[in-house]
C-alpha cells in the first residue's frame, strides 16, 4: 500500500482527542468506501476489517470484492465464473480466501469425499510480470466413465493455438531467463456444488527445463500436497506446465498449458484420484508464502520421486534376481531328475 493511502487510512481510523484527529464514526461510510476501501487490495483490505466492528461492516462490500477479483484475475469476469462464486457463502470475498494465496505445499492428510460434482470450472490466466497476455475459462464434465478412468490431464489451448508473449527471440537462453523469472500463471479450480475454489499454480515457476523431444522450454508452477487417499497419504503434485518456443526472427510464444496431478511416481492420476486430490486440497488452510518457500518444498518432492524410483528399481532388481535362481533351480532339479531317471 502506497504512503499516501496509509495516511489517508490512519486519518480515518483516528479518534479525536484535541489533536486534530477525526473520529471514525464521523465520516460518511460513502466516502470511507469510495475513497480508502476500493483503493486497497486484497489482503489489506482484509487487515482493515479487523480494525474495528464498523469497518468490518464495510468491508463486507461484495463489490469491493468483486473489483479486487476482477483485477487480480481478469478470467472471474465471465459469466460462468460470476454466477459460480455468485452461490460462494459471501460470494466474492469467500472466493478470494480460497483462490488466494495460492495453495501452499502440506503435508496435512485430508479424507477424500465422493465425488459428486458434475463439473470443474477452470478459471486460468496468463501473466507477463502484471500484464494479462491470455485469460480463458474451461468447464470440464466430471461424471463420465470415461473421465474417470482416463489421466486426468486439463489443455488450456486448442491444437492450433498459440499465444504470443513480449519476449523476443534471441539465438542465446537470454530469452529463457525471462520466461522463467516473468511469466507467471494463475490456474483457479472451481467446484460449484460445494462452493469451494483452489489456486493451484504456484507464484513462480518452481522449475524450467527442456522437453527431451520437442525441445520446448517447459515451465512448471506446481504445489505439492498430500493424497489422502488409498496409497497412504503419500504426496502428490498437482500444477500446471507451460511449454514455449521461440521462433527464429520473432517472439517467443505459448504453445501448451496443461493442468495435471502426478503421483510420486511421476505418473499422471486418473479422473477419479486426480479430483480426490483436488477436493482435498480446496479443503486445505490457506497459508502466506513465497516464491522461495515453494521452490524449497518443490526440491524437497523430487528428491521423494528420486528416492521411490531408486526402492522400486531395487524392489525390482530383487525380482528379477529371484526369479532368475527359480529359473535355474528349476532347471537344476529337472536336469537331476532327468539324469536320476536315465
Amino acid at each position: 500500500m502506497s504512503s499516501s493511502l496509509i495516511s489517508a487510512t490512519a486519518t480515518a481510523t483516528a479518534i479525536d482527542h484535541g489533536g486534530g484527529g477525526t473520529a471514525l464514526s464521523a465520516i460518511h461510510p460513502d466516502i470511507i468506501q469510495s475513497h480508502i476501501l476500493n483503493r486497497l487490495d486484497g489482503p489489506t483490505l482484509a487487515s482493515t476489517s479487523c480494525a474495528s466492528a464498523q469497518l468490518l461492516s464495510l468491508c463486507k462490500d461484495d463489490y469491493l470484492w468483486k473489483d479486487i477479483c476482477n483485477s487480480t484475475w481478469p478470467s472471474t469476469t465471465n459469466p460462468l465464473v460470476r454466477a459460480a462464486i455468485s452461490a460462494f457463502p459471501s460470494g466474492h470475498r469467500s472466493f478470494y480466501s480460497d483462490a488466494f494465496p495460492a495453495l501452499r505445499g502440506s503435508e496435512t492428510h485430508h479424507r477424500r469425499r465422493a465425488w459428486d460434482t458434475p463439473e470443474l470450472i477452470s478459471a486460468v490466466d496468463i501473466y507477463y510480470d502484471d500484464e494479462l497476455i491470455y485469460s480463458k475459462v474451461l468447464v470440464t464434465e466430471t461424471l463420465s466413465p470415461w473421465f474417470l478412468c482416463t489421466p486426468l490431464r486439463l489443455d488450456l489451448l486448442d491444437p492450433k493455438e498459440t499465444v504470443a508473449t513480449p519476449i523476443e527471440f534471441s539465438g542465446g537462453g537470454a530469452w529463457e531467463t525471462r520466461a522463467e523469472e516473468r511469466l507467471r500463471v494463475s490456474w483457479i479450480l472451481i467446484d460449484p456444488v460445494r462452493r469451494r475454489a483452489v489456486n493451484v499454480a504456484s507464484r513462480k515457476a518452481v522449475e524450467a527445463r527442456r522437453h527431451w523431444l520437442t525441445a520446448d522450454m517447459q515451465l512448471r508452477f506446481s504445489v505439492v500436497v498430500a493424497d489422502g487417499g488409498d496409497r497412504g497419504g503419500e504426496m502428490v503434485e498437482c500444477g500446471v506446465v507451460v511449454s514455449c518456443r521461440g521462433e527464429d526472427g520473432g517472439q517467443v510464444r505459448v504453445r501448451e498449458v496443461s493442468m495435471q496431478v502426478e503421483s510420486m511416481e511421476g505418473k499422471i492420476l486418473n479422473g477419479m484420484d486426480g479430483l480426490g486430490v483436488l477436493e482435498a486440497a480446496m479443503a486445505e488452510q490457506r497459508r502466506k508464502s513465497d516464491s522461495k518457500t515453494e521452490r524449497d518444498i518443490y526440491e524437497r518432492f523430487l528428491k521423494m520421486k528420486a528416492q521411490c524410483r531408486e526402492r522400486k528399481q531395487r524392489r525390482e532388481r530383487d525380482l528379477d534376481t529371484a526369479c532368475i535362481a527359480t529359473g535355474i533351480s528349476i532347471f537344476f532339479f529337472a536336469f537331476l531328475i532327468f539324469f536320476l531317471s536315465r
